[in-house]
C-alpha cells in the first residue's frame, strides 16, 4: 500500500511538474510547433515548386526542339535563351548545346557571356561542368592568342580524371600545328598516350597527329 501511495504522490508530482513546465514555456513551445509546420510547409511548397518547374522546363526543351525540326529557328532560340537562364543544372546546360550545335547565335560575345552565366549560377555535376569549360575553349581556340587558350583551359588539364581532359589535350595539338609549331603540339599529343583507360578514337587520333608530325 505504501508503494502505490508513493507512485500515486510521484506521478501527481511529474504531472504538476510537466505542468508547470508547460505554463512557464507554452510560447517557447507553440513558437516552435509553429516555426516546425512553417518550415515542413515551406520545404513541402519548395520541393513541389521545383518538381513543377523542372516540368515546365523540360516541356519548353522539348517544344524548341519541334520549332528546330520545323524550320522556325527565332521561335526556338527564344525558348532555349529562357530556359538557360532559368539556371537548371540539366535543361539550361542541355538548351545551350543546342544553341551552339545549330548555330542559333552569331555572335561571339553574347555565346561567352552564355558560357560565363552557366558556370557561375548552376551547380553542375563534375564533367558537366568540365564539359561546359571544353566547349569554350574549343568555341574560342580561333580567337585566342596561345596565353590565353592555356588560360582558358587549364582548368581541364588540371583534372586527373576526367573524361574531358584528352579532348583538351586534342584541341591544344591541334591548334599548334594550326600554328605550326610542331615541336609544342608533339607534347600534348604525347600527353594523351599516357592516360589510363583511353578512349580508343581519341587514342588513334594522337597517334596518327604524332605519326604526321614525325614524318614532316
Amino acid at each position: 500500500m505504501a508503494d502505490n501511495l508513493f507512485e500515486a504522490k510521484y506521478d501527481i508530482t511529474k504531472k504538476s511538474k510537466l505542468k508547470v513546465f508547460y505554463e512557464s514555456n507554452k510560447i517557447l513551445i507553440y513558437l516552435i510547433i509553429t516555426v516546425t509546420i512553417i518550415f515542413l510547409g515551406s520545404l513541402s511548397y519548395y520541393i513541389e515548386s521545383k518538381a513543377k518547374k523542372r516540368i515546365l522546363l523540360s516541356e519548353s526543351y522539348i517544344e524548341s526542339r519541334i520549332y528546330l525540326e520545323n524550320g522556325k529557328k527565332e521561335e526556338a532560340l527564344n525558348i532555349l535563351k529562357n530556359v538557360i537562364l532559368a539556371n537548371d543544372p540539366a535543361y539550361s546546360s542541355l538548351s545551350f548545346f543546342m544553341v551552339l550545335d545549330h548555330n542559333l547565335i552569331n555572335d561571339h560575345n553574347e555565346i561567352n557571356i552564355l558560357f560565363d552565366h552557366l558556370l557561375e549560377n548552376n551547380k553542375f555535376d563534375e564533367e558537366i561542368k568540365n564539359l561546359l569549360l571544353y566547349k569554350k575553349a574549343l568555341y574560342n581556340s580561333t580567337h585566342l592568342d596561345e596565353l590565353k587558350l592555356l588560360e582558358e583551359i587549364k582548368p581541364l588539364l588540371n583534372k586527373k580524371e576526367s573524361v574531358w581532359k584528352a579532348h583538351a589535350l586534342l584541341l591544344l595539338g591541334d591548334y599548334f600545328i594550326s600554328k605550326k609549331e610542331n615541336y609544342k603540339a608533339k607534347d600534348f599529343y604525347s600527353q594523351i598516350l599516357s592516360i589510363n583507360n583511353l578512349q580508343r578514337d581519341l587514342y588513334d587520333q594522337a597517334k596518327s597527329q604524332l605519326l604526321l608530325i614525325s614524318n614532316d
